[in-house]
């Protein structure tokens, strides 16, 4: 999120909803939404597949066809161009590149645009209208946007739309991604994926040296864990086809198959493509399930040996920092100890280091400090989960969690009642500070950044501009924001350069000692001495620079976002006009197919249902926590599927019917047919929380005594279409296809 609830409350004047259904989803942020409509006369424009309790809120509902999101935004930009409603101002000195995004939008007419995503041509003008005329709105999405071929894209061009009406570092404006699930923000912070390291550094061999000072290691020993070293600067397998590297079943970049999987925090059917995973857990020679629930990766695989499901403590039983969707990080205290034999999950982890024979090097950079402006050890031992807080403060600089020290943490906790819960400005002790220090918090002296990219509020006070991340030019073009762009207070006017050794004293115009000059670090993102920050902060000035927006990533294989036809496309009049990418080699150690995939056949003759997903607010991602609650589960107690009654009676179905939902990859999942207008006859929409159910077979007899939930059924993921992100991997959860059959 560039901004926060609390914000939206107070400053947003309209709301668009795209790819979200936050009152199932994050009742919190509905709340929000909806007290932004009461207190603003904010209207509510909801756009969404299916007419969502969302939806029913909204003062205006638009329908989308699934997996047309950019081709939607692009129909908007073309109104809002033709009839100069752009802020050309803010455009012309904060953003590089939107002439070619002109260039594009001009094929967009409301008359394409409503032919592609099925949109009435006039509600795309009236909304484009409202969003162009009502100042500052906010724009909200979720996983419905990025779960697609194209979410690359479609994350991509949503901010450009604000970019273009100048709602970029607004109070009321900004881009508002919702999570489902406190700590996902936390983890991605954190990054636990398979691409970059903690904070988004890259994996080049900079940023592992930076990492193996940090933790206090040799780079050399680190770099000899890997199986050769080219192998520490290469991806790994992407968490939503791991499978692949078992399996073996096409090409794959690897050292070796995988041939052990350690599941620790995350629901394995939450992931596309379950009966492959299926295949997968059954292939491995060794299991590792820690959790406190028991995990579905232990259910539904056929394997009867070499499973381990380790008893690992639940949030109450153990303590540190979680990270909330605004960027806020909050102290939780334990609750209870650990009941019976379950650990926490450092715990379980530290005694994997020490089995393995690494455990002083894991732990040691929670003994070390920065002490006279250089990292050192100072300690025999340490303190969990402080040390451990305070070693992520001191090393990722990239985002700014350089003041999320486990004694401001803590201080936030002692005294939330001194914060206000719309402005998050605190008062008494806490006053001067944002609550849960929104990144970037520089140093233990800033106060947090409610709003990102906010040029009229000091940087020591939470402002900044935009990143200079990709450049000083591109094709000729300065990447620096232009001249009167200036940050309030900053004493460096308009736009400037991220702050390295190099160039520190010709940007602030000061001189270091010599002593300095031996300390400091390469750039702001490395120096552990502090003294880029700590110079920054004398002159007002942002450390990563103040640079424009780019409308172009000229890496990525559509420079600009362009609309392309979902993998499995209900259009085949459309997918020769826009086709997918041309298949894809070593992605995450991985071939990916797209266009081989999009035209083995028409696949609508023989699928012509579209296939949407869904969340139910009393179940949460793959519900194994959920569905072990009798009274969560009576609400939900079996796996359906909504399906409007027409569709229903082309296949004899009777309300409560059971029907087999077939997927082009030939699985199949045997669910309840459940009659619902919130969907048209031409699709249905299925939950996605529920397992222990594989392609009709029960498999609840593979839950250890005493441990099966309430409530079991299908994955619908069993089903979902074969297609993944062009950059991300993330699967096409949400525009599939599938073909009814009445059980």
């Amino acid at each position: 999120m560039t901004n926060h609830f609390g914000d939206v409350v107070e400053h947003s004047k309209a709301m668009l909803v795209i790819g979200a259904n936050p009152a199932a989803a994050n009742p919190i942020g509905m709340k929000h939404f909806l007290q932004a409509k009461d207190r603003n006369n904010a209207p509510l424009i909801v756009v969404d597949p299916v007419y969502t309790k969302t939806a029913a809120k909204a003062d205006h509902y638009l329908r989308i066809r699934t997996g047309t999101d950019v081709a939607f935004i692009y129909g908007l930009l073309h109104v809002i161009f033709k009839n100069g409603w752009e802020d050309k101002n803010f455009i012309n000195s904060r953003v590089y590149g939107m002439d070619d995004i002109r260039v594009e939008a001009e094929k967009w007419t409301p008359e394409e645009t409503s032919d592609v995503t099925g949109i009435p041509a006039a509600k795309i003008i009236q909304v484009a209208t409202i969003l162009a005329k009502t100042k500052p709105t906010t724009v909200v999405w979720a996983l419905g946007i990025t779960q697609h071929s194209t979410g690359t894209s479609n994350t991509r061009i949503i901010p450009i739309l604000q970019l273009v009406l100048g709602n970029m570092g607004k109070k009321g404006g900004g881009t508002n991604i919702i999570r489902g699930h406190d700590n996902v923000q936390g983890s991605t912070d954190m990054c636990c994926l398979a691409d970059s390291l903690s904070g988004y550094y890259g994996l080049a061999e900079g940023a592992w040296k930076y990492f193996a000072n940090s933790w206090g290691v040799d780079f050399d020993w680190l770099q000899k864990r890997f199986y050769a070293p080219e192998w520490m600067e290469a991806k790994g397998f992407s968490l939503a086809k791991w499978w692949q590297g078992v399996l073996q079943e096409e090409k794959t970049y690897s050292s070796s198959p995988i041939r052990a999987l350690w599941v620790q925090g995350n629901g394995i059917t939450s992931m596309a493509q379950t009966a492959k995973i299926q295949e997968a857990l059954d292939k491995l020679d060794l299991l590792v399930i820690a959790e406190p629930f028991v995990n579905e990766a232990a259910v539904i695989t056929n394997k009867k040996d070499d499973i381990y499901i380790l008893p690992v403590a639940t949030q109450f039983e153990t303590e540190g920092s979680v990270t909330a969707t605004n960027r806020t990080s909050q102290w939780r205290s334990k609750v209870v100890d650990p009941l019976y034999e379950s650990k926490p999950d450092h715990e379980v982890m530290f005694a994997f280091a020490k089995e393995f024979g690494f455990y002083d090097e894991y732990t040691r950079a929670m003994k070390m400090a920065v002490k006279d402006g250089v990292l050192t050890e100072v300690k025999k031992d340490f303190n969990w989960p402080d040390d451990a807080s305070d070693e992520i403060a001191r090393t990722i600089k990239t985002i700014g969690l350089g003041g999320w020290t486990a004694k401001r943490l803590r201080a936030h906790q002692e005294n939330w009642h001194m914060f206000d819960p719309l402005t998050l400005a605190g008062s008494g002790p806490m006053k001067g500070e944002y609550y849960g220090l929104p990144w970037p918090s520089w140093d233990e002296k800033h106060p947090g950044s409610p709003i990102l990219y906010d040029v009229d509020t000091p940087v020591n006070e939470g402002g900044m501009g935009f990143r200079n991340r990709f450049g000083l030019e591109h094709n000729g073009v300065s990447q620096l924001a232009e001249s009167g762009v200036d940050i309030a207070g900053s004493k460096v006017k308009g736009g400037y350069p991220e702050i390295t050794k190099e160039n520190i004293e010709e940007v602030l115009g000061i001189q270091l000692t010599a002593e300095e000059k031996a300390k400091i670090g390469a750039n702001w993102k490395v120096d552990h001495s502090g003294i880029i920050q700590a110079k920054c902060r004398a002159a007002g000035v942002a450390p990563y620079g103040n640079a424009k927006a780019r409308t172009i990533v000229w890496t990525f294989p559509d420079p600009i976002p362009k609309h392309r036809e979902p993998i499995h496309s209900p259009r085949p009049d459309l997918v020769a006009k826009y086709p997918t990418y041309e298949d894809q080699e070593n992605n995450f150690r991985v071939d990916v197919k797209f266009i081989s995939e999009q035209n083995a056949q028409v696949w609508a003759k023989n699928f012509p249902t579209m296939l949407v997903s869904m969340r139910v607010v009393n179940l949460s991602g793959a519900g194994m926590l959920e569905r072990t609650s009798k009274y969560l589960s009576h609400i939900t107690p079996e796996m359906f599927a909504n399906i409007h009654p027409d569709l229903a009676m082309e296949y004899g179905l009777r309300d409560g019917d059971m029907m087999w939902l077939h997927a082009p990859q030939g699985t199949k999942i045997k669910v309840k047919a459940q009659y619902n207008y919130s969907v048209t006859p031409d699709r249905i929409a299925l939950p996605y929380n529920f397992a222990g159910l594989m392609q009709g077979v029960d498999m609840s007899q593979n839950y250890p005594e005493g441990t099966k939930p309430y409530a079991i059924g299908e994955s619908s993921n069993t089903i979902t279409n074969y297609g993944f992100d062009i950059i991300t991997q993330i699967p096409e959860f949400n525009a599939g296809l599938c073909r009814i059959e009445k059980a």
